[in-house]
């Protein structure tokens, strides 16, 4: 049975969510619907493909993602279904899909089918839904629109490098208020080696890297790589964002030493 997924900034307290589920059950009495996240800050794309790119990988191969986070089409932006690493996505080509797929996708079609609605404010019930519904059926992506040739792009924020430093941001902030960053474990290995470095993030200073979170005591702050890949801040058991005072896009430092062993 072919799942479907949905994520999006609908949150928890309105009917978004159930409404696309049940126009799904409508047309797919059997379907085998999961949620991503339906919490996602409104209009945040960045977010969104933060999240699932981190999950997208643990499903089976045609599993059909509907991304429900700043839909509305424009000329600019149109909606769009790509087929990347043997899954499908639907959602607004705003820039989301660019940042979830390391590469161009292996097919990609503009969506050009009709809507039930005269409203085009509902894009996940009265489109999405639709292009999902005919892929789990095992309709062709083609047949769904003309071929598009390229994605809208959004260029990432990566690390500056420089001969002893390392500057990153925190790029996501989990439930447990634990900062991930943007500084990958290969960089931080091929740049740090066994030399010594500080980690500075605010007034947090830290000199180790730990492999879990309870490798310090209660309340301290701790330095991880998780299976996200990322060098992570924690604080053992309690909120370093709060605790800290860090957003998003908040700078991280790692200083090296030149001649540390």
């Amino acid at each position: 049975m072919t799942v479907i997924t949905l994520i999006s900034d609908w949150g928890l307290n309105d009917y978004y969510t159930a409404a696309v589920k049940g126009m799904i059950f409508k047309q797919l009495p059997d379907a085998n619907i999961i949620d991503i996240s339906h919490q996602i800050a409104p209009f945040d794309v960045g977010q969104a493909a933060y999240v699932l790119r981190n999950t997208y990988q643990s499903f089976p191969d045609n599993t059909i993602h509907i991304v429900g986070v700043n839909t509305e089409e424009s000329i600019e932006h149109p909606h769009a279904v790509a087929y990347f690493n043997k899954q499908y996505f639907i959602g607004a080509d705003n820039g989301v899909f660019s940042l979830i797929f390391d590469s161009a996708p292996e097919k990609l079609v503009e969506l050009d089918i009709l809507q039930d609605s005269d409203h085009f404010t509902f894009s996940g019930r009265d489109r999405f839904v639709k292009a999902a519904v005919h892929l789990a059926k095992g309709g062709k992506i083609e047949d769904l629109g003309a071929k598009k040739e390229s994605l809208i792009s959004k260029i990432p924020f990566n690390p500056i490098v420089d001969e002893n430093c390392i500057r990153g941001i925190v790029t996501h902030i989990d439930t447990y208020e634990n900062l991930i960053t943007n500084i990958p474990k290969s960089l931080f290995a091929e740049k740090v080696k066994n030399k010594r470095f500080t980690i500075s993030l605010r007034t947090a200073k830290l000199n180790a890297i730990h492999t879990s979170y309870g490798d310090v005591p209660h309340g301290e702050i701790v330095a991880i790589f998780a299976s996200h890949g990322m060098l992570e801040i924690a604080m053992n058991k309690s909120k370093a964002a709060s605790l800290l005072g860090i957003e998003r896009k908040f700078p991280v430092i790692i200083e090296i030493e030149s001649n540390g062993n």
